[in-house]
C-alpha cells in the first residue's frame, strides 16, 4: 500500500469538494494536522473514517485504498464484509475506551480517598498506601494505553493468552 499515493488522491479528493483542510477536518471531527498527515501519507484515516470519507467523497473503499480511480464497482458481498470488519473495530474500540474510563475512575477514587487519608493524618496505615499504589498504577496503565505503543502491548498480551 503506497500512503503517500493514497495521501495524494485524498488530497485530490478533498480538493474537487472545493474543501480546506480545516473545513474537512471539521467534517470528520478530527484535526486540520490529522488531515495534513493523510494527505502527505505519513499516516492513515481509521477504517471507520475511511469508510465515512468514501460514503463523503461518492469513491469505493477500495478507491481511497488503492489511491486512484476505478471503473468496476466494487461487488455488495464484499462491501458488506468490509462494513462489517469496520463495525468489529469501531466495537472493539469502544470495548477499550469503556475498560480504560473504568480504570481511569478507579485511580481517581483512589486518589481522592488518598489525599482524605493524607489530610486526616492516617495516610500511614494500610489503606493508604494501597490508594497509593492503585492510584500511581492506574497512572501507569493510562499512559502505556494511550502511547503510541499500545497496539503492539494488546497484540503481544493477546499471543502470550493464546498459548
Amino acid at each position: 500500500m503506497d500512503q503517500i499515493k493514497i495521501g495524494m488522491f485524498f488530497k485530490e479528493l478533498r480538493k474537487e469538494k472545493g474543501l480546506t483542510q480545516e473545513q474537512l477536518a471539521e467534517k470528520l471531527r478530527v484535526s486540520r494536522r490529522t488531515v495534513s498527515r493523510w494527505e502527505t501519507g505519513s499516516n492513515m484515516p481509521d477504517l471507520d473514517l475511511l469508510i465515512e470519507m468514501s460514503d463523503y467523497y461518492e469513491v469505493e473503499l477500495r478507491e481511497l485504498l488503492d489511491g486512484k480511480r476505478k471503473g468496476e464497482r466494487m461487488d455488495k458481498e464484499l462491501e458488506e464484509t468490509v462494513l462489517k470488519v469496520a463495525d468489529y473495530s469501531n466495537d472493539e474500540k469502544q470495548k477499550l475506551t469503556r475498560r480504560m474510563h473504568i480504570l481511569f475512575i478507579g485511580g481517581l477514587i483512589a486518589a481522592v480517598v488518598y489525599l482524605i487519608l493524607l489530610f486526616t493524618d492516617q495516610a500511614d496505615n494500610f489503606l493508604g498506601g494501597f490508594c497509593q499504589g492503585v492510584t500511581l498504577g492506574m497512572m501507569i496503565v493510562g499512559v502505556i494505553m494511550t502511547s503510541k505503543y499500545a497496539a503492539r502491548i494488546r497484540a503481544c498480551k493477546k499471543r502470550l493468552l493464546a498459548k
